[in-house]
């Protein structure tokens, strides 16, 4: 948030709330409040024998009912619940879940009016794990899916090797057969990916 508000960083002291249309449909605790119900969360975070998954839920929930920055408590929230996911199972740094609210974002603050006005984290509980439900399928979908050789080119770059053989690029795509390399190659070096030094077993290919 820096550079977007003045105080970025900084709980907030003033009072807030959201505002949908017309109408106020959440007024944030008073700012005096803020670091104690902050630290509470926290403390919440650090002992709650809950399963990651509801844990993570619960800490965005409060984060957007406490309202702690003047601005960019959305983000800060989704944020907080990637990184407590991350923390429990890795695979959830590969999640798009924050896509997923975007497309349904009339839903996510529907879910969060709601708990607000009910007083409890049910519906917003049970809105983010459907959430991550389908997150999770969009992911299996994508692991799936057939690789072309462009797929394989493009991931293989993103590696980050400078220099490498076609034994590295078959260390990483398992499933080809060394003719299929040789084609996928070919191809990395026509479409300028990287250029060919050598030939026969001493054959290296360097990356633009």
């Amino acid at each position: 948030m820096n550079k977007l508000i003045g105080k970025a960083g900084k709980y907030r002291t003033q009072g807030v709330g959201i505002i949908k249309g017309s109408k106020l449909t959440h007024l944030a605790p008073r700012a005096a409040n803020v670091p104690v119900l902050m630290k509470e969360l926290f403390n919440y975070l650090k002992k709650a024998d809950e399963l990651p998954l509801i844990k993570s839920c619960v800490f965005h929930y409060e984060m957007e009912f406490i309202h702690p920055f003047i601005d960019g408590n959305g983000r800060m929230g989704r944020l907080w619940q990637t990184v407590i996911l991350m923390n429990a199972y890795p695979v959830f740094e590969f999640l798009p879940f924050e896509t997923m609210i975007s497309k349904t974002q009339d839903k996510y603050y529907q879910a969060l009016t709601v708990s607000d006005k009910s007083g409890k984290s049910t519906l917003f509980i049970e809105y983010m794990l459907d959430v991550i439900n389908k997150s999770l399928g969009e992911l299996l979908n994508y692991n799936n899916r057939i690789l072309t050789d462009i797929d394989r080119l493009e991931y293989f770059i993103k590696s980050g090797l400078k220099e490498f053989t076609r034994k590295d690029y078959m260390n990483v795509f398992k499933d080809i057969s060394s003719a299929t390399a040789s084609r996928d190659l070919q191809k990395g070096v026509e479409l300028k990916y990287f250029k060919k030094v050598g030939n026969y077993n001493k054959t290296k290919y360097l990356v633009k």
